[in-house]
């Protein structure tokens, strides 16, 4: 079957989601719908609203065939990163192309990807200058062009991670519609899921912008996820973990073991915290990023050889997604699970399965070992 492949948290699931999901089956033609989807923690590091299981219940409900659960090695990453460890999956599962939405779709990500070749070494020795920054600066001197808005620069990350990898997928991108990324307000059908989470927050009324299944799953949801209640977890570990303990930590570097140790032990609250941690060099979602893996105690090692051995873990499918599986599973060579084990809790999928322990800070449903995927008939 033609399979298109969309990239998603769906954090909610919302109409601005389903919207895509439509536009995605017109603009490729395709007959099933493929969602490679972050697990219980965002690109940023942030716990996600609800678990990976009611979002991708919801999303399969929504008019999605496949929802594969895109890994914590390759999901709580910088876009680069985040782009090519999806893009890896999507190949494996065969999709014919990736439809993705970007806030100016006509631009040549192509052009601006061969544009970064011409890159100087000493554009980035800015030290209290984040990389993004310095990026950006070379990239308009080279084309007039800023990556800025969320959705472009994870076209640029696509479009450089097919180029690379060459992968034989379409990339087609589409005009992403309603608030901005960052709109805190919900004002139609079509809103962020930044104001989706924002109203849900506040008491406010959200069923408009989201389908009734994930309405129905927000009206149930006692408490929003959140740093706040993860902190005294981190603050811990700290203070009590030595620094090279500390050091080994992944994306941990430039001595920041040193400073988010200090700011452990001056802050009683996340808040406090971050503003002593927080410099010019690191953006705010790279903190975010540290903070996860530190409390998880991941390091660099264990994601260097878990990123290289990847899986397919599927979460969720209807008929239709069935017979794609049934379809393809011969010809797949990355590991197909549909249920986790002790051996894959142990090994293969032990960075989800701890993820997905500190994820049951804030739900009793076990998240990943015996957990079947979820099937809509």
């Amino acid at each position: 079957m033609n399979a298109v492949g969309l990239v998603v948290e769906y954090n909610p699931f919302h109409n601005g989601h389903r919207y895509h999901l439509r536009q995605a089956k017109k603009v490729s033609g395709a007959e099933v719908t493929v969602a490679v989807m972050s697990g219980n923690f965002t690109q940023r590091g942030e716990p996600t609203i609800v678990d990976k299981w009611a979002r991708a219940k919801a999303a399969v409900m929504s008019g999605v065939d496949l929802v594969v659960e895109l890994p914590i090695f390759y999901a709580v990453q910088p876009a680069h990163r985040f782009a090519a460890g999806a893009l890896r999956l999507l190949a494996a599962l065969n999709v014919n192309s990736v439809v993705f939405g970007a806030e100016h779709p006509q631009w040549n990500f192509e052009h601006l990807v061969e544009a970064e070749k011409q890159f100087s070494q000493e554009g980035f020795n800015q030290y209290n200058a984040t990389y993004a920054t310095q990026f950006n600066q070379q990239l308009k001197a080279q084309t007039g062009v800023t990556l800025v808005d969320p959705n472009d620069i994870l076209a640029f990350a696509y479009t450089k991670a097919k180029i690379q990898h060459n992968y034989q997928f379409g990339l087609l991108p589409i005009q992403r519609q309603g608030s901005n990324y960052h709109d805190k307000d919900i004002n139609g059908e079509i809103a962020s899921a930044s104001a989706i989470r924002q109203a849900l927050l506040g008491g406010n009324s959200y069923r408009r912008a989201v389908p009734s299944v994930m309405a129905d799953c927000l009206a149930q949801t006692k408490s929003i996820p959140s740093w706040e209640q993860l902190y005294p977890l981190l603050r811990n570990q700290l203070i009590q973990a030595p620094i090279s303990t500390l050091r080994a930590t992944y994306l941990m570097a430039e001595g920041l073991e040193y400073r988010m140790k200090d700011a452990a032990q001056r802050s009683l609250d996340f808040g406090s915290f971050m503003k002593f941690t927080k410099t010019k060099r690191y953006t705010y979602a790279h903190l975010l990023r540290v903070c996860l893996y530190t409390l998880l105690q991941i390091t660099q090692a264990e994601v260097d050889r878990h990123y290289e051995n990847p899986y397919l873990h599927v979460l969720a499918f209807n008929q239709l997604g069935r017979q794609y599986l049934h379809e393809v599973k011969k010809k797949v060579e990355t590991p197909l699970i549909t249920k986790v084990d002790q051996d894959l809790r142990d090994g293969l999928l032990n960075l989800d399965y701890r993820a997905g322990k500190l994820y049951q800070l804030f739900t009793p449903l076990e998240q990943d070992l015996k957990h079947p995927p979820v099937i809509i008939d």
